[in-house]
């Protein structure tokens, strides 16, 4: 009970030594262990910090902490110790991945730069996930989502949008930059693959982040002259927003003008004779007022009714729902999206893979450990790896 499944997907057979904390790091690694890697967490004698926030059924076992680090091995190592160091360099020895998350004098203190590991080990992938890179000024300054949030630009549109700048209500920036490490982790992997070559790859949040917010809002100022203001203006409508029935609320995209054309046919006639509103582009030129006049509308008719009516039509639309909503949803159900695995606490009803591979699919590798659950076995493997030279792996 609780410990990891046998590698499946198309990871297995990989080996990932997981020196990352919070939820940047444990994301991107999280996501490698339902694919089939192995992954061996290294935590400092107290734990990653995040066992210990928010709620959960046992101390050092918060909800995050058990999502983002479900089917790994955590091992315990005091990294101020000599024999500590000596234990990550000699699991590193036998990886194919290494991912942190200190900054890089930290981790440069360590004795685990990428020389120092590629000395080690030439063909690791080395993964560095940083707040900032390397190559800027603020490479040694400290980031937490919120701060990087603000970076990007999030909470100055949010002002756009609403007249308050603020931050998005989920860790978009960790979850983000967490993706962001997986794919160029499993592109470093790839490139071994067809060339036999480790190499370093670095992920900076900022970077990150900067790189998602400026896909639509660099818009006009991405040109030489600029041909408008960098801000994708649709974004940041102040009208954009889920419209009020008579009951409640919904969402609907009425943007396109096939879209348009049937809801103005279904439900304002009166609309088709104003150029205006003729074509996409033109209401892109008018669409806060379009969404002002749309809410309007919204109001005349039940939550239910305006679903019936847009399904109908095809037109984009949807219920509002709470987190919880989302953990019983119909479709999710249906698709088997969630998978409930046994821990020492009891059942763990967890968010599955929400991608598909008709060959080689992963699934959730198993509950989130203990802490330093699985040092002993680790440790052992390693000693008899020195021994017999054979690989360490998971224990039978």
């Amino acid at each position: 009970m609780g410990k990891p499944s046998k590698g499946k997907g198309p990871l297995a057979g990989i080996r990932v030594v997981d020196l990352t904390a919070m939820v940047m790091g444990p994301y991107c690694t999280q996501i490698l262990a339902d694919m089939g890697a192995e992954v061996i967490k290294i935590e400092p004698p107290e734990g990653d910090g995040v066992r210990y926030i928010s709620c959960g059924p046992a101390p050092g076992m918060s909800g995050i902490f058990a999502n983002v680090n479900r089917g790994k091995r955590s091992v315990v190592l005091d990294l101020r110790s000599d024999e500590g160091r000596a234990a990550v360099r000699e699991l590193i020895r036998h990886a194919d991945v290494f991912v942190h998350s200190m900054r890089a004098k930290a981790i440069a203190r360590l004795g685990l730069s990428y020389d120092e590991v590629a000395a080690i080990n030439p063909g690791i992938v080395y993964t560095n996930c940083y707040g900032y890179g390397r190559r800027g000024p603020d490479r040694d300054q400290p980031a937490y989502d919120d701060t990087i949030q603000a970076e990007c630009g999030l909470p100055a549109v949010q002002q756009m949008l609403t007249g308050e700048a603020s931050y998005v209500g989920t860790i978009m920036a960790d979850k983000i930059a967490g993706l962001t490490a997986l794919y160029a982790t499993t592109m470093a992997l790839f490139h071994r693959e067809r060339t036999g070559e480790g190499q370093e790859v670095e992920v900076g949040m900022f970077e990150t982040m900067a790189a998602f917010m400026l896909v639509e809002h660099a818009n006009g100022a991405l040109f030489t002259p600029p041909t408008g203001p960098a801000h994708y203006p649709r974004a940041v409508a102040p009208n954009r927003k889920p419209y009020r029935t008579s009951d409640g609320y919904v969402s609907a995209l009425i943007y396109n003008d096939k879209h348009w054309r049937l809801f103005v046919d279904a439900v304002q006639p009166t609309w088709a004779d104003d150029p205006a509103y003729a074509t996409l582009e033109l209401r892109a030129k008018c669409i806060d007022k379009i969404y002002g006049l749309l809410a309007d509308v919204f109001l005349q008719r039940t939550t239910g009714q305006w679903l019936d009516l847009l399904r109908e039509l095809g037109i984009p639309a949807a219920p509002l729902r709470t987190p919880e909503e989302l953990l019983h949803n119909e479709h999710l159900n249906a698709a088997e999206f969630f998978e409930t695995v046994d821990s020492p606490h009891g059942p763990v009803r967890y968010p599955g893979v929400p991608t598909w591979f008709s060959r080689s699919p992963g699934g959730v590798a198993g509950a989130a450990p203990e802490l330093g659950a699985d040092t002993d076995d680790v440790l052992e493997e390693l000693a008899r790896l020195r021994a017999t030279n054979a690989p360490v792996g998971p224990a039978a």
